[in-house]
């Protein structure tokens, strides 16, 4: 089993990359927003920026070796595929093909040029040419990110299944973390440089180390005063709505729900949520099967046919409820 230990340090503009990670056979999805470090942190394990600290595999230090001296397998996020040369070709200048081509479904398209290729062909090739490395680290930098979103699903399975059949210490960074959670078998929340949380997706989602991380999981983040109601935690949020918690809070919390909790209707319903929030519809938006819903502070995402049979439109009035038990409290 190869181990993966890094604990690197690079000056950025703005503040420093300070990332202590150790992996072994599994993938770790670095997930964060736009300039946190997350392709930095990439490039320092490549050896394509100059980083102090170590970076070990199996106890061999690679700090001061040559990129080209590292058994790394880097996807850069645009494929980087040289345009001039065939699928062959591409793969090839990794290292020895193999069985790659058949591996991934390629091999028909061998004599094709990247320009001829599909978003998800021209993927295949990027990770057959990292795999042709014989690489012992694999190393994605948004490896979905110039998919449109049909193709995204499809290749996000391929890529997950490719993974797990590969067992290499594998990191992906990425903006998504939907693409994370589906690919990785732990996540980190990078923010300005450092690692806010480092979790399963599960526990990412089910005790979020901060209303940021909460957020950037896709949770619902409402602000409020918490007090015991009984065997519950009552929330006063700023628009004097309150909320229902089985959470333990006292004063200044985040309350966290996540909008596949909520349910919309016209009207509050008679079951077991005891969460309601009037508000009118500020957007409605498709994505896949689904339509994300915006009712005053609280998002829901219905599907599709929950959200035709409600006939929802923007401005009108809709009710948001979700359980006392969805509705996780993070101290701020």
């Amino acid at each position: 089993m190869a181990a993966l230990r890094l604990d690197v340090t690079v000056p950025l503009r703005a503040f420093a990359l300070r990332v202590a990670l150790e992996l072994a056979d599994e993938t770790v999805g670095i997930v964060g927003p736009s300039g946190a470090g997350k392709s930095t942190l990439l490039r320092a394990v490549a050896g394509l920026v100059e980083a102090e600290g170590s970076v070990q595999l199996d106890g061999r230090e690679w700090l001061r070796l040559a990129p080209e001296h590292r058994p790394v397998g880097l996807v850069f996020q645009e494929y980087a595929l040289f345009p001039h040369m065939t699928v062959r070709d591409n793969v090839a200048f990794g290292g020895p093909i193999g069985d790659l081509l058949t591996r991934f479904g390629i091999a028909h398209l061998a004599s094709a040029r990247p320009v001829a290729l599909s978003g998800g062909e021209r993927q295949r090739v990027a990770l057959a040419r990292a795999l042709a490395r014989r690489p012992s680290v694999l190393l994605l930098d948004e490896p979905l990110s110039a998919l449109d979103p049909h193709t995204r699903d499809e290749v996000r399975a391929e890529l997950r299944a490719a993974l797990r059949e590969l067992r290499l210490p594998t990191l992906v960074v990425t903006h998504d973390f939907v693409d994370a959670a589906a690919l990785a078998d732990r996540v980190g929340v990078l923010v300005d440089g450092r690692l806010a949380q480092l979790g399963t997706p599960e526990e990412l989602l089910s005790a979020p180390a901060s209303p940021f991380v909460a957020k950037f999981a896709g949770g619902n983040v409402l602000h409020g005063r918490a007090r015991a109601e009984g065997e519950l935690t009552a929330v006063e949020l700023a628009g004097g709505e309150v909320i229902l918690s089985t959470d333990e809070g006292r004063g200044e919390v985040a309350a966290v729900v996540y909008p596949w909790d909520v349910t919309l209707a016209r009207a509050a319903p008679g079951d077991s949520a005891q969460n309601h929030v009037s508000g009118a519809v500020a957007s409605a938006v498709p994505v896949a099967n689904r339509v994300r819903v915006t009712v005053g502070p609280v998002t829901a995402e219905v599907t599709a046919d929950s959200a035709a049979r409600l006939g929802i439109r923007e401005g009108e009035q809709l009710v948001a409820s979700w359980k006392a038990t969805a509705t996780r409290l993070v101290a701020l």
